[in-house]
């Protein structure tokens, strides 16, 4: 019988080699499962191509279903290491490992649903810690915190903007009207965000003299209006840029946060003691 100082022990080298990439054990369970993870996701989208599923159909459900095993076992043991588990579920990637998988459980009562097993390709975003690309993970950090700085100057603006598209979807209903394919306000107001983002789908466009020229102004007012946004971003980016550092693909256990500096002992996030052994 194992006693718990030795599962404690078992728990912590399986941690070290999922949850870490700084042990080459680390780094070779991280590299076979992006590979894993590319394969699942070109069986899917060729799958996908009639002429090859007709006839390798065989094949393709084979390998869904070895990879889909795989997965369930890697999301098992995660749950199994990890000391707050409910952090883990309702993190980003404890949803998009639960997704990696779920998709091919759910094609057994709803047919199609296995094609949603594209959204492996979320997991990949893991290839910036595997690697140690710390460089890369310092600038994902200064885009991330450059969009929290700018986050409620955007909001701001979107809630202007669509207030802005429900009066101009309102003008253009009175303007053109239903005869012109204006049939309510729901469908000019559509149209209006169509316009303003510079889309322009054509599916519906004026037809009077008039609807055109306020169709003239609101597609100038367009082109304005996306240089708030890049405006807005750029200063935030400017100001982090200024603040550097390069982290390292530690993670604590109990937050399951990265980015800690190299000689960190305790995570800044929520303070627990890191594991450094």
């Amino acid at each position: 019988m194992v006693d718990y100082s030795e599962n404690e022990k078992l728990k912590r080298q399986i941690y070290k080699i999922i949850f870490e990439a700084d042990t080459p054990a680390g780094k070779l369970f991280d590299v076979v499962l992006i590979w894993s993870i590319l394969i699942s996701v070109v069986l899917v989208i060729v799958e996908s191509v009639h002429d090859y599923s007709d006839d390798y159909q065989i094949f393709f459900t084979a390998g869904e279903w070895l990879l889909t095993i795989l997965f369930t076992l890697e999301y098992a043991l995660r749950i199994y290491v990890i000391r707050k588990k409910k952090v883990y579920i309702f993190s980003f990637f404890g949803i998009v490992d639960l997704l990696a998988f779920l998709p091919t459980y759910i094609s057994l009562l709803i047919p199609g649903t296995q094609y949603l097993m594209v959204i492996r390709i979320l997991r990949l975003l893991r290839v910036f810690r595997i690697f140690k690309l710390s460089l890369y993970l310092a600038e994902a950090n200064i885009l991330v915190r450059a969009l929290r700085a700018s986050s409620r100057k955007i909001l701001v603006f979107l809630s202007s903007i669509a207030v802005l598209v429900v009066i101009i979807g309102a003008i253009m209903y009175v303007i053109e009207g239903p005869e012109y394919g204006f049939i309510d306000i729901p469908t000019s107001i559509y149209w209006a965000v169509v316009t303003l983002t510079t889309v322009g789908y054509g599916d519906i466009s004026p037809q009077t003299g008039v609807g055109q020229f306020f169709a003239s102004i609101v597609m100038v007012l367009g082109y304005a209006i996306i240089a708030v946004p890049t405006g807005i971003m750029t200063v935030e980016l400017s100001k982090a840029s200024k603040i550097r550092n390069y982290p390292t693909t530690q993670v604590c256990q109990v937050c399951l946060k990265e980015g800690h500096d190299s000689d960190a002992k305790y995570c800044k996030y929520c303070g627990a003691e890191i594991d450094l052994s």
